[in-house]
């Protein structure tokens, strides 16, 4: 099993943004995360694939048996066979300047040993020594891992043309069962949004997540999380059936893009020290219940506990972050993701989108209600799929043509649920507000909550489409939405994937705004609104139950500042430059926090 040659990876970006990256990076050791949810954009990137290598594209069509699960399958056979032919055409290049192979280890980190020899061989003159070493490395050339990510929410039951449920046939479920029967090996599942009873009990049962004699795993399964609670709740319930996490992936709640779930006020810092002071005691809990339910399942028994990896994402933006990161609480790797939506070499983002970016400031990216799931988004402002929503109301018509169905949730008005971002639910919902004699200030509120909700199935896989020149689902949908984190504020320039390394690992710097928040600060800040906005939404009517959850809400922000001054006082010099960043920042953050308690009374 390979060991990781970089200490960072790309998360996965709405639909379409990171669904070739693998295409793009692997073959540099990169790792990153596609999502497998949108079985029709997978068809399309099957489609252009193969034709782009010069196989035959036979089309998987919705009429042949379990076509979902196929077609997620043979996409990610492809892209597996399209990096092991990149790899095998990098290791027979020369070592010259700009040539991929020498890329490959240029990007390494500084302290990798492969990059030091590499440095040693080219400045070497003796030539058998030089060609001994050049051979050395071309050996130690690997793939960054090919991961998937199954957002859990996103599981709408299927049923056949009597209305019959299909069995195993619910949209996550047939996911998980496409990425099992890959051929992909040393690779990952990344499971978000919280728990799924029905896709972790169809987990069990899928020998591709056994652990191997030899202890290790050809399919991982990594949880991404927002706090220890929720990592120690899923671990033991995974633990119980069987199968090990390799991977807490820790999220901030607020400061990270797409769908944002924020925590009880709780900050990344106090998270992060809990992982580092409970990580051991967490796998050793989880080692004695997997080890247990493999002895009664199938009578193996392992001496010792597989690894347990900690990572974390969610507004990294400097060298000097992800340093403190990694070695202040001892994260086996960080996510870096926003960012690279910038990095034309690693994501898909179609130009004009890609301009929007570049231009972004922190008043650009919404925390939105956009969302048809009802879960908080972040949201560009301007795109061309605000653009055509606001077309559609302006006309009267709003909502959006339903073709995808991946969002489908609500009964208020159906039998089968619907989108909330759909025409059909809109012109329900406004013409029921319309009946209610609602005061004007109320009936405006309602009436803008229901017209914000937008097309996300869509919207966040055309930008693929639009960059390849590929057909889209319905022609009458071609505009786009995208959701970065806030971090692309800070971000305004298209770089090439090396730049972007660099500026992870130091060697450069492509941040030019002098105003850029740490990202404790940022993070703060970022609960300090909605704090605001708890507030807000109370004020009409205050219950106890709301009072509390605004009070609990409010010490736990307390506790994260009390937790970050002491921090600072405590890092030893390699963090100091980092620290002065978070001082400054925190006295701001923390004046406007405790306006917001004073007028409410938080405590």
């Amino acid at each position: 099993m390979n060991n990781p040659v970089h200490t960072f990876h790309i998360p996965v970006m709405g639909l379409a943004y990171t669904i070739d990256t693998p295409v793009k990076v692997a073959r540099f050791g990169i790792s990153s995360v596609m999502s497998i949810i949108e079985d029709n954009l997978v068809e399309r990137m099957r489609g252009y694939y193969y034709n782009l290598v010069g196989e035959h594209y036979q089309p998987i069509s919705k009429s042949e048996t379990d076509y979902r699960a196929k077609r997620i399958t043979d996409y990610l056979n492809l892209v597996q066979r399209i990096v092991l032919d990149q790899i095998e055409k990098l290791r027979a290049e020369p070592f010259t300047e700009g040539s991929e192979i020498s890329k490959y280890f240029e990007m390494l980190p500084a302290h990798n040993r492969l990059r030091r020899v590499y440095k040693i061989m080219m400045s070497c003159t003796d030539k058998s020594n030089k060609l001994r070493l050049e051979n050395w490395l071309r050996k130690r050339v690997v793939p960054g891992s090919i991961d998937v990510n199954i957002m859990t929410k996103l599981d709408r039951t299927k049923t056949d043309s009597s209305g019959n449920p299909i069995e195993d046939g619910s949209d996550a479920v047939a996911a998980l069962r496409g990425y099992a029967k890959s051929n992909l090996s040393d690779s990952s599942v990344v499971f978000s949004a919280g728990l799924n009873p029905r896709l972790f009990n169809y987990l069990e049962t899928l020998p591709a997540f056994n652990r191997k004699e030899d202890g290790t795993f050809d399919k991982k399964i990594i949880l991404k999380v927002s706090d220890f609670r929720s990592a120690s709740i899923q671990g033991k319930m995974l633990a119980k059936k069987g199968l090990w996490v390799s991977e807490f992936r820790i999220e901030s709640g607020l400061n990270c893009g797409g769908h944002a779930f924020a925590t009880d006020g709780i900050l990344m810092g106090p998270i992060l020290e809990e992982f580092k002071n409970k990580r051991q005691a967490l796998r050793d809990e989880l080692f004695k219940l997997y080890e247990k339910a493999l002895g009664e399942k199938c009578k193996r028994n392992f001496p010792f506990a597989p690894p347990l990896a900690i990572s974390v994402q969610g507004g990294i933006g400097t060298a000097e972050e992800d340093h403190f990161l990694r070695n202040h609480y001892g994260v086996d790797s960080t996510g870096w993701g926003t960012p690279f939506l910038l990095v034309p070499e690693a994501t898909s983002v179609d130009n004009s989108t890609l301009d929007l970016l570049t231009k972004a400031t922190e008043g650009d990216v919404q925390l939105s209600n956009n969302s048809p799931l009802g879960i908080r988004f972040h949201y560009l402002k301007g795109t061309s799929g605000e653009l055509e929503k606001l077309e559609r109301i302006g006309k009267g018509k709003p909502g959006s043509p339903c073709t995808e169905k991946y969002l489908v949730s609500n009964t208020e008005f159906t039998t089968e649920p619907i989108c909330t971002a759909s025409r059909t639910y809109q012109k329900k919902k406004l013409a029921q507000l319309k009946d209610m004699n609602l005061q004007e200030v109320e009936y405006q509120r309602q009436r803008t909550n229901v017209l914000n909700k937008e097309c996300l199935c869509t919207g966040l896989s055309n930008s693929v489409l639009i960059k390849h020149n590929l057909r889209s689902f319905d022609k009458r949908l071609r505009a786009v939405n995208i959701c970065p984190g806030p971090n692309i504020a800070y971000f305004s320039k298209v770089v090439s994937l090396h730049e972007m390394v660099d500026h992870i690992y130091g060697r450069g710097n492509i941040i030019v705004h002098e105003n850029r928040p740490a990202i404790f600060v940022k993070e703060l800040s970022l609960y300090v609104d909605y704090l605001r906005e708890m507030i807000d939404g109370a004020a009409k009517s205050l219950d106890e139950r709301t009072k509390k959850q605004i009070q609990d809400f409010s010490r736990n922000i307390i506790d994260g500042i009390s937790y970050y001054k002491k921090l600072i006082s405590e890092v030893e010099e390699s963090g100091k430059q980092l620290m002065v960043q978070v001082s400054d920042g925190l006295k701001k953050v923390e004046e406007k926090f405790l306006i917001e308690c004073l007028q409410f009374k938080c405590t």
